[in-house]
Formats: C-alpha cells, structure tokens, sequence
C-alpha cells in the first residue's frame, strides 16, 4: 500500500501562482512514476503532468511552459510549481503514483491522493 498526502491548494487570482506538494509513504519502490491529474466540475480527470524516478518529465499541452514538475526521491516527495495560473485551470488536482513490481511477480500498482482544490478567479 502507498499512502500520498497533497497539501499547497487554495485561492488565487488569475495570473499568479501555487505551488503543490504530494508525499508518497509506504511500500515504495524506487522505480516508479509520481505526478498529477486534475478533474474539472463536469469534466473527466486530465493528465496534468508527470516525472519518474529518474526525472524525466511529461507535460499536457495546456501546461507547458507555465506548469514544473519536480521531485525528491530522498523523502518521496513530487512538487508542482504552477505559474501564471488561468480560470481554466481550476480544478481537484489529485497526486499520482504508480510503479511496477520487479520480477518475477511484475504486478502494476497505481495510487492516488485524495485531491487538493485550485480555484483561479479571474
């Protein structure tokens, strides 16, 4: 099992900036892949961005540019810096983990947060 604790949603006029932090504890294994989803009122939950453990990174074309990703491995922690914050960019952001267990048994675990509100006025 692997818990993950998001904190760092809140209020913010459109034009400014948040940042998010999800911790990752439990049974971790060091190969996995951390990042974040978000889900609109009405709509389905969206990749937002994601980063493995070994910092390569994937963005949504809607965030490029404004949105970074980071991590520490060390204490399990995944960063979403986000700048220049739109309206459209409100939302439930929920944490990400997944990984796959090394062999032989190679079972697929995916994880998520329980969801941190981002409301951008505007």
């Amino acid at each position: 099992q692997v818990q993950l604790v998001e904190s760092g949603g809140g209020l913010v006029q459109a034009g400014g900036s948040l940042r998010l932090s999800c911790a990752a504890s439990g049974s971790i294994f060091s190969i996995n892949t951390m990042g974040w989803y978000r889900q609109a009122p009405g709509k389905q939950r969206e990749l937002v961005t994601t980063i493995t453990s070994d910092s390569r990174t994937n963005y949504a074309d809607s965030v490029k540019g404004r949105f970074t990703i980071s991590r520490d491995n060390a204490k399990n922690t995944v960063y979403l810096q986000m700048n220049s914050l739109k309206p459209e960019d409100t939302a439930v952001y929920y944490c990400y983990y997944g990984a796959t267990e090394p062999p032989p048994r190679r079972m697929r675990y995916d994880y998520w947060g329980q969801g941190t509100q981002v409301t951008v006025s505007s």
